[in-house]
């Protein structure tokens, strides 16, 4: 089977293909398409005349090494590789099931012999002792399910059926998610079953696994929660009041725990907040974003879609795939829906909403942060209409044609 190439992140690594040095570190939540990624890079070396032989996949959650958990069971396994002319080129799924995984490959890595790719499904794969003395001697790409963008593509990709309304499209887009998976499935039922047990997997592989959960009901509680309320400016003070008004008493302790667990997880990304006079960081009240839409609407049976937060989640995962880093602007009163940040430190400004063509009040609720910031980066509205217009300098843009066309900000 040929895989959808994800350009977006493809890009990002082919610099790195062959640094022995280098450690390929690719994460992301489960199912996103970590290892089909990588199936794409090994076609490449082979496209690019690296042979069969020198390409060597291991799969730590399959049953045929599943039983891996050690150190040493990892390194037997490595140095029983099949000798091969030349450098060998190493891809190992999942990798965080394995205690200690980072001294072995550490070691491979600087024999020189190997070029080293390896993915994981939560922020532990990162966040251990061993790791942080690996720093310099690895670089992160971070994956996400399907951005609109890619989901139009790889439709057409496998030959699937695409609305020629692309009202409708994005509807699809919002309701199914982007697990690649689910393209695959032909009944929306189908789709919400397999988002379920993607959510099941996470919770027994990268959460229960590793985190003592005495009580899941209360998890499950607190996720649900905050789940239906993605986009929405909270904190844990917060929080801990709607989620014991629900009947369900909890301490603030274990609610940052089990926040702090779906972050790890990756279904939950946390979007800081960003006072631009005073240019610091907000401490206490954050938005979070899914990485997933589906993850709301699979556990939801109403399809009715809240176009407000709906925008700023697709708005935030195409913003991360294309590598900005992402925050909320706060501007006196105003409040700017996203600050983004380009690798060349280059600032670009966003607004979202699904139209400023009611009234002249939506108009100028939308206008209003942005014509408040004095500098002379990028401004943008992103909405759904077709009539655009341009005010103070600001774009007015199409939010589907904008994605479709893989535009960046």
């Amino acid at each position: 089977m040929a895989w959808f190439p994800r350009e977006n992140y493809l890009k990002k690594i082919r610099d790195f293909y062959h640094a022995e040095d280098i450690i390929k570190v690719i994460t992301g939540v489960r199912r996103c398409g970590k290892s089909c990624l990588m199936e794409t890079i090994a076609d490449e070396l082979k496209q690019g005349g690296t042979p069969e032989e020198n390409i060597f996949f291991y799969d730590l959650d399959s049953k045929d090494y599943n039983k891996i958990v050690k150190a040493d069971q990892l390194k037997q396994l490595l140095e029983s590789t099949p000798k091969a002319e030349g450098k060998k080129y190493l891809f190992i799924d999942e990798v965080q099931n394995v205690e200690g995984f980072e001294t072995v490959l550490n070691g491979f890595r600087g024999s020189g012999e190997w070029s080293i790719f390896i993915t994981g499904s939560n922020s532990y794969l990162l966040s251990g002792e061993l790791m942080t003395k690996l720093t310099g001697r690895y670089i992160e790409f971070e994956m996400f399910p399907l951005s609109f963008e890619e989901y139009e593509k790889i439709k057409q990709f496998y030959d699937k059926e695409i609305s020629p309304d692309r009202q409708e499209e994005l509807q699809n887009y919002i309701l199914e998610g982007g697990f690649p998976r689910t393209i695959f499935l032909d009944t929306m039922a189908a789709k919400r079953r397999y988002v379920q047990s993607v959510i099941g997997e996470i919770f027994e592989k990268d959460i229960r696994a590793r985190l003592a959960i005495r009580n899941k009901n209360t998890f499950e509680t607190v996720q649900k929660y905050i789940i239906n309320h993605f986009g929405a400016v909270t904190s844990l003070k917060s929080l801990k009041k709607a989620i014991e008004q629900t009947g369900t008493p909890i301490s603030e302790a274990t609610l940052a725990k089990y926040i702090k667990a779906l972050l790890d997880a990756k279904i939950l990304y946390e979007c800081p907040r960003f006072d631009m006079k005073t240019k610091k960081s907000l401490s206490g009240d954050k938005k979070y974003y899914l990485a997933d839409l589906s993850f709301y609407f699979a556990q939801n049976t109403d399809n009715r879609v809240n176009y407000g937060p709906v925008l700023e989640n697709i708005t935030y995962v195409y913003a991360r795939s294309h590598d900005y880093s992402v925050s909320v602007g706060r501007i006196g009163k105003l409040e700017c829906d996203f600050i983004l940040r380009d690798n060349e430190m280059q600032y670009s400004y966003v607004q979202v909403s699904y139209t400023t063509a009611l009234s002249r009040e939506t108009e100028d609720q939308e206008y209003k942060p942005l014509e408040s910031i004095r500098d002379n980066y990028p401004k943008y509205v992103a909405t759904m209409d077709t009539l655009l217009q341009r005010r103070n300098g600001i774009a007015h843009i199409n939010l589907v044609d904008f994605m479709k066309n893989g535009k960046e900000f």
